[in-house]
Order: C-alpha cells, then structure tokens, then sequence
C-alpha cells in the first residue's frame, strides 16, 4: 500500500479506533469566546501575561495566543506532537456506562480521565510558584477539557467507545464516513449552535451565569459530568433510529458495528441539548479561570 494512500486511509480508521477528540473547532473556539466575555478584569489580565510564554511550550503548528486557541490547542498538539503529548489523550473523556446508574469515579484509573483532570490542571494555573508555560498549558487544558466534559458522548458509553463505534447516517452523508460521536463533535454542533438563534456571548445572560455555576464546588464536577451523561442516556442513543435497544451493545454487534440514522426529530430534540451545554462550558469555564486567576475578583 502507498504512503499516499495510507494517509488518506488513516483519518478514517481513527474514527472508529480512538476514543474520542472533541466538539468541533468551532465550538471550542465559541466556549473560549463566551468564558473570556466573564473573566474578571485581573484574570484577562494574568491570561495576556501567560500568553506572553507560549514559544516556551514549543508548539509552533499550534498556536496558543488567545484564550479561543488555548480551547483547541489540546486536540492540536495531540495530532501535530503526538509523541509528546500521549500521555493526555485519556483526559479528554470518561467513558462512563450509560448501562448503569452514574458513576464519577468510573473508567478513570490513576486520575486519567477529563472529570479528574479539571480539578488538577486548575490547581496548576493557580500555583504562581510554577513557571509561565507550565500554567499556560495548564489553563489550555483546563480550558479544553472542561469543553470536553461537556459534550455528551465524551461522558456517556454504550460499549462503543462513546459512540465512536456507532456508524451513523446524518442526512446526505454516507454511514460509512460517519459515527454517532463524530456527529456530535461535527455536524449536529456546528448546526445547532448557527442556526437562530446562535449562541453567542452576549446572549448569556449574569442571571443565565449564576445558574450555570450555583452548584457547590465541592460536588460541581460530579453534577457537571453527571448532566451532560445523562444527555447521552436519554437523547444521543436512545433517539438515534435503528439502534439496537441493547445495553451494552452485545460484543457480537460491535464487531460488525451497530447503525443509526439521524433523522430530523434527533435533530430537534438534541439541538437545545447542544445549546445548553455549550453555553454552561464556557460560563464554567470563566468560573474556574477566574477562581486560579483572581480569586474573589467579580467577573464582567
């Protein structure tokens, strides 16, 4: 087989071989641009200072000079630096049985899971003991992986990876170069989050904010994770049409990889879904940031 071909080959076998990325670009990017909207005047402030030390990192094909960057850059350095940045792939989800009741401390062996990473890469920002680029990479994963947690199928499993096992068919695109979870990183985001009314900072409202982030920090991450599993439970698989009502999915079926079709009700009733989620990860994310960076600072 030529190296062209491989390359061409290889996007496609990921989809179905790994465990998940992300939303898409473009809702990253949006929950970075609704966090920085609600950072406190000193957290903006400590943010352009650490910016400042992004060559340190050593990263050039992924730019990290912007709080919009630092919400992909973890995806980036994974693809473009594999090598050296391996080690976080397992923190980007938490691939908790939608078969059982919730479980926080499930799938995440040693910490390496996004609900347990949250915790301590906000613990990295904050320590103004460690140099500049190790808390810059801190707040881009902090950043990411709160974005992360908040897309249901980086939480929610049915013995198929979050979906990533799942070929899907969304409208005009062939099963083939689908799956469920791709479609909600992808498609069915960048849908929901355009269309009118699109979301955008000003449209997070301080009465929107303090609802989003009323819950006790103590329990926060557990609440946070435990909603945006359930969205999985009750929306992502159970209204994809043809799916077996199985669960887990039987080993037998996986292997021939079970489908589903997107239809225009799916649609519907996971696009406020989307909306929700998207909005609270970046009035959290403001939360967390503005708690390592300008603890007791009022946010904008």
């Amino acid at each position: 087989m030529s190296h062209r071909l491989i390359r061409a080959l290889l996007p496609l076998a990921l989809l179905v071989a790994q465990p998940a990325w992300a939303w898409s670009e473009f809702a990253h990017r949006l929950t970075g641009s609704i966090a920085w909207s609600q950072l406190a005047p000193a957290a903006r402030a400590e943010v352009r200072r650490l910016l400042r030390a992004e060559a340190r990192l050593d990263t050039p094909e992924c730019r990290l000079a912007s709080i919009e960057d630092a919400s992909v850059w973890p995806d980036c350095v994974r693809g473009r630096y594999s090598e050296r940045f391996a080690f976080s792939a397992p923190w980007h989800y938490q691939n908790i049985s939608v078969c059982a009741p919730f479980d926080i401390n499930a799938k995440c062996p040693n910490g390496d899971c996004v609900t347990a990473q949250i915790p301590r890469q906000q613990a990295i920002l904050a320590d103004r003991s460690r140099p500049a680029h190790e808390r810059l990479q801190a707040f881009s994963f902090l950043v990411h992986f709160t974005g992360d947690m908040h897309q249901p199928l980086h939480l929610g499993d049915k013995g198929d990876l979050g979906g990533n096992q799942v070929r899907a068919g969304y409208g005009a695109k062939a099963f083939d170069r689908m799956n469920l979870h791709r479609i909600w990183d992808s498609d069915l985001a960048e849908r929901a989050l355009t269309e009118p009314p699109a979301i955008t900072p000003p449209r997070i409202t301080p009465a929107m904010r303090r609802a989003f982030t009323a819950e006790p920090a103590a329990t926060r991450i557990a609440i946070w994770a435990r909603d945006a599993w359930e969205i999985s439970r009750t929306v992502a698989y159970p209204e994809l049409q043809g799916y077996p009502d199985s669960c887990p999915i039987p080993s037998g079926e996986r292997r021939t990889l079970p489908r589903g079709q997107v239809t225009p009700d799916y649609i519907s009733k996971a696009t406020p879904a989307v909306r929700d989620q998207v909005a609270k990860a970046g009035s959290r994310i403001a939360l967390l940031v503005n708690e390592a960076l300008a603890p007791g600072g009022r946010s904008r």
